[in-house]
């Protein structure tokens, strides 16, 4: 890192600390030459490949907007999509990777979706999963059934398992 004030290319990191989202590093640093003090920003950036080929960062803001549009006209609020937002980021960072395709945001969309509204979600799944006839829309809908009997099961077993234990 240069010195923005005299150029000099020795700098010394005094204080780090970690921005609230956990995207970024702020960092202070005093020049060992001159002496005076500056502070740099340490991001990563996460880029999307587009279909057609251009390369744009991650949106999270973008995410949520298309979720919205799957959502037009159910009751979902918009804690719940931000929710959505931060599990489809933090899902797509810790794939490792610094690009994805946007088939791949598009596809991390669907599973907290289906959590939120099973409706959006058969919207949403419709345009990236491409459904060409109404075959896909009742396999959707069969997975979707069989996702909540599977779920409906586990919670039973939690709750038998909480019975058992307050028993004895």
């Amino acid at each position: 890192m240069h010195c923005p004030f005299c150029q000099n290319p020795e700098t010394k990191v005094v204080d780090t600390r970690e921005s609230d989202d956990g995207n970024s590093i702020r960092r202070r640093r005093v020049c060992l030459q001159c002496g005076r003090r500056f502070t740099t920003i340490e991001s990563t950036q996460l880029l999307v490949l587009k279909r057609d080929g251009d390369l744009e960062p991650f949106s999270r803001d973008k995410v949520i907007n298309g979720v919205r549009r799957a959502c037009q006209g159910r009751h979902i609020d918009d804690a719940a999509l931000r929710q959505l937002g931060r599990q489809v980021e933090e899902r797509l960072r810790a794939s490792g990777s610094a690009q994805v395709t946007s088939e791949e945001v598009g596809m991390a969309v669907l599973e907290p979706l289906r959590n939120v509204d099973t409706i959006a979600y058969l919207r949403f799944a419709s345009v990236y999963r491409n459904f060409s006839s109404l075959d896909d829309f009742e396999k959707a809908v069969e997975e979707l059934r069989r996702c909540g009997a599977q779920k409906a099961s586990e919670a039973e077993a939690v709750e038998e398992t909480g019975k058992m234990l307050s028993a004895s």
